[in-house]
């Protein structure tokens, strides 16, 4: 019985210790066959890129030992002409998959140690060197080279080797984009964006001893000039098909994989947990949730994928988001749609200036599925989203519970919503207006009072789904009530609130409003859906604001 491959991602590894490997190898034929010298494959983190990238490495990388045994039980194997080429090449093999770094000197330390290592490989190479190029060697080697040698480290180490062995040099960049992402979340996104510019375009911008460079990375992010003028560059990104099925596991192989295992499993219930993306044209599982729910089967359907890693930037993103976006969110947590332009070029530092930028990015990194793609006139992308499945569901949950724990503790919440849900008003109030209070100031982006009561409503979506349903904004009656809370159990209350914001200009009070509030709730009839449902007990509040002060109407 082959091992689980959990958290393994040298390919040689997986094949010499015997664990079970989903076969991607026709990667190999189509990046040979691919007419672009640089290809760019971005996808969402934990989708296969590593270990497909390693897969790269022993198959192109002229090595002492014969390497070629590792592909004889693989689909590539029956493609002659391509074995023809297995281990010809020297290969630069770079990862930055772990430069998380709070500063950017410590990035630029563990970008040194990096190069340092790349040279280390080939040190044999030195004695065919000339003086010069000895010097700048040793330099790099022994990590006190300047920065403006190690922006070129790449594209002379190219040179060197390609001399050297007389044939061109393979190029393997994993996750090329995770320093710029630290740079951004650790305001050093300037200083960083530079030094990568410099250092990839030179090694593959017209690079005349470059045979193929292949790079991943979760974004394009090519906005930033990191290419620009690199015409020989292919960009495939999960918008686009080709390519799509090699990162991720297709139905079919989760099935094999099952079966093999002696799994059992309900395929509805693993599809709503670890389905839902889309790649081109494919559906895509998740490998890393699938593997670890094979793993442990018996503890049941969890979130693998989202406790995997920090998502401090889609926290950030969505936090700093105005109304709009939080909006929208709740739609999105509520099981529907929205349909948005998306940017496949993203640029780092603006991706929180809009809420389209936001949405692209959660697209782009699989935090969103395309349900619809259409092009507008001027060949404008846009796309109807959704969230993938439950387990990104959760995190959004997730994020939204750690929204009220930073502005308000969460048995105090907790205390608030069931005061509410059981009919205890005036603790509700108590509560609640100390809890806007603490709030305004977190959510203080653009109209307050609108930013607070969709961060509630997310709060409250979140926090009752298990005995509620949360609607907002929606038709009943005669009009759009704010929030209809209504219980999955008929013989529950039903919630009804409206709130206002004081008008002065009105010369309103904060009682006038909350009777407003309560005034509209009634003559619009908004408790109809709920009679609807055979809900006959039904609470209806008129909550007014005015500053950091509240008033709550029943």
């Amino acid at each position: 019985m082959k091992k689980i491959p959990i958290g393994i991602t040298d390919f040689k590894g997986i094949i010499n210790d015997n664990y079970y490997l989903v076969d991607k190898s026709l990667l190999i034929k189509d990046i040979m066959e691919d007419g672009s010298k640089v290809l760019l494959l971005p996808r969402p983190r934990r989708f296969g890129k590593t270990i497909n990238m390693s897969m790269l490495k022993y198959f192109f990388e002229k090595t002492d030992e014969d390497n070629s045994f590792l592909f004889k039980e693989l689909d590539i194997y029956k493609h002659k002409d391509v074995m023809e080429r297995q281990g010809k090449y020297p290969v630069i093999y770079i990862t930055f998959k772990d430069l998380k770094d709070k500063n950017i000197d410590k990035c630029y330390e563990k970008i040194k140690e990096i190069l340092s290592e790349q040279y280390n490989k080939f040190k044999f190479i030195l004695d065919s060197l000339s003086e010069v190029d000895k010097i700048y060697y040793n330099d790099i080697l022994l990590r006190k080279a300047s920065e403006a040698q190690y922006e070129t480290s790449l594209k002379n180490l190219s040179k060197f080797l390609s001399i050297y062995y007389g044939i061109n040099v393979v190029i393997l960049i994993d996750e090329y984009d995770v320093p710029i992402q630290s740079g951004y979340l650790n305001n050093y996104y300037e200083d960083i964006v530079e030094f990568m510019r410099n250092f990839l375009s030179g090694g593959v911008k017209d690079n005349e001893y470059l045979e193929k460079a292949v790079m991943t990375g979760i974004l394009r992010v090519a906005k930033e000039s990191i290419f620009s003028g690199l015409n020989n560059l292919s960009v495939y990104d999960i918008l686009k098909n080709k390519y799509s099925s090699y990162f991720g596991f297709l139905e079919a192989e989760i099935e094999e994989i099952f079966k093999y295992y002696e799994v059992e499993f309900k395929l509805n219930e693993v599809k709503s947990w670890y389905n839902g993306y889309v790649f081109g044209e494919n559906i895509i599982y998740n490998p890393w949730s699938i593997l670890n729910y094979v793993n442990n089967y018996e503890e049941g359907l969890q979130p693998y994928w989202i406790n995997t890693s920090s998502n401090d930037l889609v926290k950030s993103l969505i936090t700093k988001g105005g109304q709009q976006l939080k909006s929208e969110l709740e739609d999105l947590i509520q099981d529907k749609s929205i349909t948005k332009e998306i940017n496949e070029n993203i640029e780092m530092k603006e991706i929180d200036k809009s809420t389209e930028n936001v949405w692209s990015f959660l697209l782009l990194s699989g935090y969103l599925k395309t349900i619809k793609k259409t092009r507008n006139p001027d060949g404008r992308l846009i796309c109807e989203l959704s969230i993938p499945n439950l387990e990104v569901k959760y995190l959004y949950n997730e994020i939204v519970m750690s929204w009220l724990k930073e502005s308000i503790r969460n048995d105090e919440f907790n205390i608030m919503l069931n005061s509410l849900t059981n009919g205890d008003i005036e603790t509700f109030e108590d509560i609640f207006a100390d809890y806007v209070t603490k709030s305004f100031s977190y959510f203080d982006i653009g109209d307050e009072s609108e930013s607070f009561y969709h961060a509630f409503v997310l709060g409250i979506l979140v926090a009752l789904n298990n005995k509620y349903r949360v609607k907002s904004n929606r038709e009943s009656g005669y009009g759009r009530y704010d929030i209809m809370i209504i219980p999955k159990d008929a013989e529950k209350r039903g919630i009804i609130i409206e709130f206002k914001k004081v008008n002065k200009r009105r010369k309103e009070t904060l009682n006038t409003a909350a009777e407003n509030a309560l005034a509209q709730i009634k003559t619009m009839n908004y408790k109809q859906e709920l009679i609807e449902l055979g809900v006959k007990n039904v609470i209806e509040l008129g909550i007014a604001f005015e500053g950091k002060d509240v008033l709550v109407l029943t």
